[in-house]
This record gives structure tokens, C-alpha cells and sequence, in this order.
């Protein structure tokens, strides 16, 4: 594979020993970064009798304590930075929903680590320095647009900082500047997509070779409608606002596997009832920890994002450890009368029924019973078609998911275009037992 292929193959493609090799020094200095400057950190070493100096590879970090989002909101804003001010140039915020936001800071080295994390994706989804990278993700306190944006500036590239809304000026913008990516959220690739078809214009026509999407789950089905839509290459970006924004891993032409930055977030794979670590290929929860990052080093953080590892070698010669495109996560995961349900599989079940995955999932409760009803658009093909094949439509759908989830679900087809689109992450799921909020999380 050409050097072309990485932006850094030093990393990208380096032994399993030289990794190991960054990794340890990285994770024995941010431990000790931890226990000297962030009193939680040091009370929760203290607690279990760990001292820095019990660390001597990145072998021991099973030896360190995990890190949960309540920790970030018990120390709102700043008691787990282990900077002082003067240090920190930027500061970003989670856009959960609940709760206290999440507050993140960096330091120059922080962001550099970044964007090169964005710019290993940009690179390994074919974007040169010579291309127009046009970024539609927010910006702001969120961490999509900057971070894209500080990748593409990385690399070498053009960036247009258009963020999101106002969407046929996106389109009249993707023609006019010639952008060759496009980087936001795939639920607004998808709105893209549709409002290119609306406005009579032929996707081939567009200048968009590919496109780097995430912040929320999506399958690959969307991917293949997102492709048709706008005639491109889509790849996903995975990251977290606590870890950092997207660039913690992403895809490569093989489709198989999120590449993990790991010399800067080191990942395992545990048991979320146990916390034992996992082996690779096991399903489990994604815990990181930032052994790359100095304003906020978190340890051993847990994502709540279900998936696993592997570190064989991809056919794209990268090294670096792979992470499963997560299923879903443990914290959004609906349980629907003692059945798991993910919002993931049943967008797979809409979108194996020929349906758009324009849909919301609601929660109820009956009788101390609950009861869930999918509410999906239908196609402007499906729209004209009479009212009992609009019925056969929807027992088919109904019955694919009892058949996929093993669960019944009551089905609502709509009026195409009538539900609510999305220029940043699309609201799903609508719980209304007063349980546990299940919106896809800040990713």
C-alpha cells in the first residue's frame, strides 16, 4: 500500500511492540499527571492503594480505576483538568440532554493529537491536501465542526466552514465551491441527499467523492442509501466529546473496522456487569483512556458504547487496533418486556423492508405492559400506492420485527417528509414510561 494512504504510516502501520512501547510511557506519565494534579484522581488511587509508581507498562492498567460521565458532572466544570488555566486554549461541552454538560479542555499538544486523529480518517477515506473539505457538522461548544475542520487544516486541505442548516444553500454551496467531502452527522448526509433529489439535481453532477459521517449510529444500509443519494464513498468517524471529537478511530477502504488512534486513546473491551476485561472479538463495553491527552486524562473512561477489538493487520496494511462500528449502547439499550432492543436494529429491519430510515420509536406503557410503536415515512413510490398496500406494508414490517428483535412492535406508516429532519443528531427514540432517557448519546 502506497505511503499516500496514511497520513502517518509511522504510527498507522508500526509493530505491535513499538505501540506497546509508546503506549507505556504515555500511560505511566499520565498517571502520574493524574495523581499529582486532579484530587479526584488521587482519592480514587488513594482508595485502592495505587501509587504512580505501581505502573510500569500498559500492561497495569488493569490495575487502575474506571471513569464514568457522572464523574465529569460531579466536577462540573473543571475539577478533573490537570492544567491550570493558562495552559488551555480551547474548551468544548458535551450536547447531552440530561444532567450537567460534560466539559472538556484542551491544551495546544491536546488539539494537535486531534486533529491528527482527523486527519489519519481524512486520509484513509482518499482526501489529499489538494481537495475542498466541507464541513456541516455543528460549531461551536459541540466537537464535530472544529474538529474536522482543525484535520482538514492539518492535512493540508481546503476547509469550508459551513457547519449546519439552511440546507439547499448546502447544496448550492457543494456545486459552486466544488467540494470533494462532505463531513457531518449521516442522518443529515441523508437530508443532503434528499434535498439534491428535491431541487432536480443529478448527484453524479456534484463534485463529492466521499464523505466522513458519524455522532450517531447509523448501519450499513443508511451507508448504501447516503451513497446512492449523493453518488460518494461514505465512512464512518467515531469519537466522544469526554475523549475527544471525531478522530478516535474511523474507516478505511476495507470496511472492516474502526481504526482506534490508539498511541493517543488507548482502548479495551470489558464485561459490563463484571468489568473484566474482554478478549478480542468479544462483545462488550468501550472503555478508552486518554494516555495521549494533558488537560483531561481520563482513565479508563467507560463509553457505554457496545463493541469489540481486533489487532490483526487490515488488508489496508494499517496495525493500529480495530474497534466493531458499536451496535449500540449499554445506557440506550431499550428494554422492551425483558427483550434488548437496540434503535440500530430496528432502523436494520426498516431499511431491509425498502423503507427510508425517516423513523422514531415510541415508548409506552399499557396495563403495566409495554408497548412500542415504530413510526416510519414512506417513500414517495410507497405514497401512491393504494391503502390496502399500504396495510400489506406495514404487517410485513411488524412482522420482520418480531421476526429480527423478538418483539412486537406496533408499525405507523406516515406521510412522506413528515417527520421532523435533523441538522445536527436526529431524536430517535421517544421513552414515555419515565424510565431512562434512550436518545442516542453525544458521540
Amino acid at each position: 500500500m502506497p505511503s499516500n494512504r496514511y497520513f502517518q504510516p509511522e504510527i498507522e502501520t508500526a509493530s505491535r511492540d513499538y505501540l506497546h512501547a509508546i503506549q507505556s510511557a504515555r500511560l505511566i506519565r499520565m498517571v502520574k499527571n493524574c495523581y499529582e494534579n486532579v484530587p479526584f484522581y488521587r482519592r480514587k488511587f488513594d482508595e485502592i492503594g495505587l501509587l504512580p509508581e505501581d505502573i510500569h507498562s500498559i500492561d497495569d492498567i488493569v490495575k487502575l480505576p474506571f471513569t464514568i460521565k457522572q464523574d465529569l458532572r460531579d466536577n462540573y466544570p473543571y475539577g478533573l483538568f490537570a492544567v491550570p488555566p493558562k495552559q488551555l486554549i480551547r474548551i468544548h461541552a458535551s450536547s447531552g440532554t440530561t444532567g450537567k454538560q460534560t466539559v472538556v479542555g484542551y491544551t495546544q499538544e491536546d488539539v494537535l493529537h486531534w486533529a491528527q486523529g482527523a486527519a489519519r480518517a481524512l486520509v484513509a477515506a482518499g482526501c489529499t491536501k489538494d481537495d475542498y473539505v466541507h464541513v456541516s457538522y455543528g460549531y461551536g461548544l459541540f466537537t464535530g465542526g472544529l474538529g474536522l475542520h482543525d484535520g482538514a487544516a492539518l492535512l493540508g486541505a481546503t476547509v469550508i466552514p459551513v457547519s449546519s442548516g439552511n440546507t439547499q444553500r448546502q447544496v448550492q454551496i457543494l456545486q459552486d465551491f466544488h467540494s470533494d467531502f462532505l463531513c457531518c452527522t449521516p442522518s443529515y448526509a441523508m437530508f443532503i441527499g434528499e434535498t439534491v433529489a428535491e431541487m432536480g439535481i443529478d448527484p453524479k453532477t456534484l463534485p463529492l467523492r466521499g464523505g466522513l459521517f458519524g455522532a450517531e449510529p447509523w448501519t450499513p444500509n443508511m451507508r448504501a442509501e447516503i451513497e446512492r443519494l449523493l453518488d460518494i464513498k461514505a465512512q464512518d468517524i467515531y469519537g466522544l466529546s469526554e475523549i475527544a471529537g471525531p478522530g478516535v478511530s474511523y474507516d478505511c477502504e476495507a470496511f472492516d473496522g474502526l481504526h482506534v488512534c490508539e498511541d493517543y486513546f488507548y482502548p479495551e473491551i470489558i464485561d459490563p456487569d463484571t468489568l473484566q476485561p474482554l478478549p478480542d472479538g468479544e462483545s462488550g463495553e468501550l472503555v478508552f483512556t486518554c494516555i495521549g491527552k494533558e488537560a483531561l486524562p481520563l482513565v479508563r473512561y467507560r463509553t457505554r458504547d457496545i463493541s469489540s477489538l481486533t489487532h490483526e493487520t487490515c488488508s489496508c496494511g494499517r496495525t493500529i487496533v480495530r474497534m466493531r462500528k458499536p451496535v449500540g449502547r449499554s445506557d440506550d439499550m431499550l428494554i422492551i418486556r425483558g427483550v434488548n432492543v437496540f434503535p440500530s436494529q430496528v432502523e436494520h429491519v426498516i431499511l431491509s423492508q425498502g423503507l427510508d430510515p425517516n423513523y422514531q420509536i415510541h415508548v409506552d406503557r399499557a396495563d403495566n405492559l409495554d408497548v412500542m410503536t415504530v413510526v416510519v415515512e414512506l417513500s414517495e413510490a410507497m405514497f401512491s400506492d393504494s391503502v390496502s398496500a399500504i396495510e400489506v406494508a406495514e404487517r410485513k414490517l411488524k412482522n420482520a420485527m418480531l421476526s429480527t428483535l423478538g418483539v412486537s412492535a406496533n408499525i405507523k406508516l406516515v406521510n412522506p417528509r413528515s417527520l421532523p429532519r435533523s441538522e445536527g443528531k436526529a431524536k430517535r427514540v421517544f421513552d414515555n414510561r419515565g424510565l431512562i432517557d434512550y436518545n442516542v448519546g453525544n458521540h
